[in-house]
């Protein structure tokens, strides 16, 4: 049966592909679809799911720097955000529920601050979804997102053990306690798995086991286990590699989630009427998001990206409802409509995202009207001085051909890198590379690229070097413009859109290797 359903999620992501969205629509279309068709979810299904939540977690604590939740733009928005939009929701509830609509009828005040408190929630798997599929984990608007989403989390963890009872044990200080002292046992293992099938075992072994089922054994939440232990890992140099490793696995597992959402849902027109009604006063939670990280010096469109990101409501809220139905605090019909209203926020949210920046541009202008004086050193005007060669991506290729320019142009050579960790270590090697992002249209207005007479967009992400190259042409550059491709399509899209060179990654590297050995042999 998990065939056929795995079969329907690439029929229905396959097409949705085809119009340039994100896959995601199409899995929990196919959930949707196998539930009218009379298929219901299954054990495996379940456990495929909560695998690749339990890897996401992980994989988002491997890049996450716990000094990063400290911050104030982090910190303050999540905890105003969870206490705000609890309250506004809630008093949205019981204003529906007095104008005797159905299902909002059964609330009282402790029911609707439940579900105001689940709904105020956004979802950490569509938010790095969406994040990685953009390339923009390391961006600003990307660490702020992820980190308010780390928040929410914690709050998560903090209200299922009050309200399940669930307390702590005696184990539970002693795991935290010993964690950070073995760390470096962790961190000699890691760097002795190598690069082979031994790197994706330990990635399993330390979410799932040291972290999931350790911190359950303790008293505590198994996804909460797996995001500190990814935390422990983050300052390991091969801690993307292991990252990158667990990919695929996280991906293939994922697709079980989207699938169980649609296969969970009970399906009825009342439901469905509901579940469209919270979608309609979901603007107002992406509002507060938004003036909540403008009010701490934000730029707008780092705030806008950010709250798009957040531009949904969570599975948390299914685990909320499933919690509340099951302590006969609400009836079932409710666990079907939040169910519908996070799909129909997935598949609003997915296209929202995917146009964010064309929407910031229209909208700019206004926005700018309300955008504080002050700035974050992250987005502070970017100054060229003589560069005569810029290189988007500062990544092994741009590197690279950094390194090799400067040898003989060394003040002429410049590179641009969204990661501000690359970028610091870049600066300490004694390289002049700036932090900026090349896909927001405001770097293109704070940077004087009139003396610039080659740009090489090295990024890794093929849709970053296509945004980055429309927003060259749109600035008014002129010059000369080379960039990377893994793939032949990927070459002559950007040939067609006057790339003066492409390099396919791939086959240029066979190729290179073979003329270095020539010259080492003649």
């Amino acid at each position: 049966m998990e065939l056929i359903f795995y079969a329907t999620a690439f029929i229905c992501g396959f097409i949705i592909l085809q119009f340039k969205l994100p896959p995601l629509i199409g899995f929990l279309a196919a959930g949707f679809i196998l539930n009218l068709a009379g298929y219901g979810n299954t054990e495996i299904m379940n456990t495929m799911a909560n695998l690749g939540v339990t890897l996401l977690l992980f994989s988002i604590g491997l890049k996450l720097k716990p000094a990063n939740l400290f911050k104030k733009q982090v910190w303050a928005p999540a905890s105003i955000h969870i206490v705000v939009s609890s309250l506004l929701f809630s008093g949205i509830l019981l204003g529906l529920g007095w104008l005797a609509l159905p299902l909002f009828n059964e609330l009282d005040t402790s029911t609707a601050l439940l579900l105001g408190f689940a709904l105020s929630f956004s979802s950490t798997v569509f938010a790095v979804k969406v994040l990685e599929e953009r390339g923009e984990m390391a961006s600003l608007h990307g660490k702020i997102a992820i980190g308010i989403l780390v928040m929410q989390d914690i709050f998560a963890v903090i209200f299922l053990a009050v309200s399940t009872g669930k307390s702590p044990n005696m184990w539970a200080l002693l795991l935290l306690i010993t964690l950070p002292a073995i760390r470096p046992v962790f961190y000699w293992m890691l760097g002795k798995s190598k690069h082979g099938e031994v790197l994706p075992l330990f990635g399993f072994f330390f979410a799932l086991v040291v972290g999931y089922h350790a911190f359950e054994f303790a008293g505590l939440k198994g996804d909460l286990g797996a995001l500190i232990i990814g935390m422990l890992l983050a300052g390991h140099k091969k801690a993307s590699e292991l990252s990158k490793s667990l990919l695929s696995f996280k991906d293939l597992l994922l697709v079980g989630f989207f699938l169980t959402i649609g296969l969970n849902a009970e399906l009825t027109l009342q439901a469905l009427f509901v579940a469209l009604i919270l979608v309609v006063v979901l603007p107002l939670k992406i509002i507060l998001y938004y003036l909540l990280t403008n009010a701490f010096h934000l730029r707008s469109r780092t705030s806008l990206l950010g709250a798009f990101s957040l531009s949904n409501y969570s599975e948390f809220g299914l685990i909320v409802c499933a919690l509340a139905v099951s302590q006969s605090w609400l009836t079932g019909e409710w666990l079907a409509v939040v169910a519908m209203a996070v799909s129909i926020t997935f598949i609003i949210a997915s296209p929202l995202n995917r146009y964010a920046n064309e929407i910031y541009v229209k909208i700019e202008n206004w926005l700018a009207k309300f955008e504080s004086s002050k700035r974050l050193s992250e987005e502070m005007p970017v100054n060229l001085n003589n560069t005569k060669i810029l290189i988007f991506g500062m990544g092994r290729v741009g590197t690279g051909a950094y390194g090799t320019i400067a040898q003989s142009y060394p003040d002429s050579v410049a590179g641009v890198d969204i990661n501000p960790d690359a970028v610091a270590k870049h600066v300490k090697r004694g390289r002049f590379v700036i932090l900026a992002d090349a896909t927001d249209p405001d770097f293109w207005t704070r940077i004087n690229h009139s003396d610039v007479e080659m740009v090489m967009l090295a990024m890794p992400k093929h849709a970053q070097n296509i945004y980055a190259l429309e927003q060259l042409k749109a600035s008014g550059y002129d010059g000369q413009v080379t960039a990377i491709a893994n793939y032949p399509d990927q070459q002559i899209e950007l040939e067609k859109m006057g790339v003066n060179f492409t390099y396919n990654f791939y086959l240029e590297a066979g190729a290179g290797f073979a003329e270095h050995v020539k010259r080492q042999l003649f």
